[in-house]
Parts: C-alpha cells; sequence; structure tokens
C-alpha cells in the first residue's frame, strides 16, 4: 500500500455551522464539488470534507454516539513562529475555543491548539526541523 492521505472526513453534528466555520471563519476555499451535504476543502494535498456525523457513522457502519477526545488531532503548519498566533486568532474569532494558547515546545517549535465547533482539535505549529516546501508541504527529513 503506498503512504498516502487523501481525504480527512470529519463527522460534524451541524453541517452548516461546520461549513460557515471552514468557509467564512477561517478563509478556505468550498470545492465546486461539494453540495448541500458535504463539502470539500483542498489543503495543500489531502482533503478536509465535512459531512454529517450520523451519515459518516452509518457509512463506516459504527455509532454516532461518542463524546470527548477523539484520539486524533489535525494539524496545520505554518512557515514563521508569529504565524501560530495569528491563525489561532483568526479561528477563535471564527468561533474556534482555544485549547492551547501558542507556546515555545519542548521539542523546538511553536505551538498552539484549537478546538473547532465541533471539537475537533487542531495543533497549529511552526517547526524549524521541518519547514514547509514552496508548494506548502510539510518537508520531512529523509
Amino acid at each position: 500500500m503506498e503512504p498516502r492521505i487523501s481525504f480527512v472526513t470529519l463527522g460534524v453534528r451541524d453541517f452548516e455551522r461546520a461549513r460557515r466555520f471552514y468557509r467564512d471563519g477561517l478563509g478556505w476555499p468550498l470545492s465546486s464539488g461539494s453540495n448541500d451535504e458535504v463539502a470539500f476543502f483542498r489543503t495543500g494535498g489531502a482533503i478536509l470534507a465535512l459531512w454529517s456525523r450520523e451519515l459518516l457513522a452509518a457509512d463506516a457502519n459504527v455509532s454516532s454516539e461518542g463524546s470527548g477526545f477523539p484520539g486524533f488531532a489535525l494539524a496545520h503548519n505554518v512557515p514563521n513562529k508569529e504565524d501560530v498566533d495569528a491563525v489561532l486568532a483568526r479561528a477563535a474569532a471564527a468561533g474556534a475555543t482555544i485549547l492551547k494558547p501558542g507556546s515555545d515546545a519542548v521539542w523546538g517549535g511553536y505551538t498552539g491548539y484549537f478546538a473547532d465547533p465541533d471539537g475537533f482539535p487542531w495543533e497549529v505549529a511552526w517547526n524549524p526541523h521541518f519547514p514547509l516546501g514552496p508548494d506548502g508541504a510539510v518537508q520531512l527529513p529523509g
């Protein structure tokens, strides 16, 4: 199997609220492939999709019940340390909850976390060891 993540689909409780948060609040362009039930956002590689939590759970044949930490965090890396606080501020203005303000990380970078309106945690990180390439992709060492 080739190592690739093509889509990350978030099962959201309020589709319209989630679409507004990402499109209007964060300013992410909505794909014309979106419709009244699913939203697609290109993220410099993988696609972020928003879909009803109940429909996504039914599609995966699992229960839609549950709350708390989902066991993962999404990440948005930025090219400069100062950008972390700017992205956290924009997310908060759009309705996100700041989980952890920007702070120096033990591994030498700068990071903070916000939760989107459905509670999905997003890390915003500047990592001097893994810079962003010209296409915005994180450059991992070989």
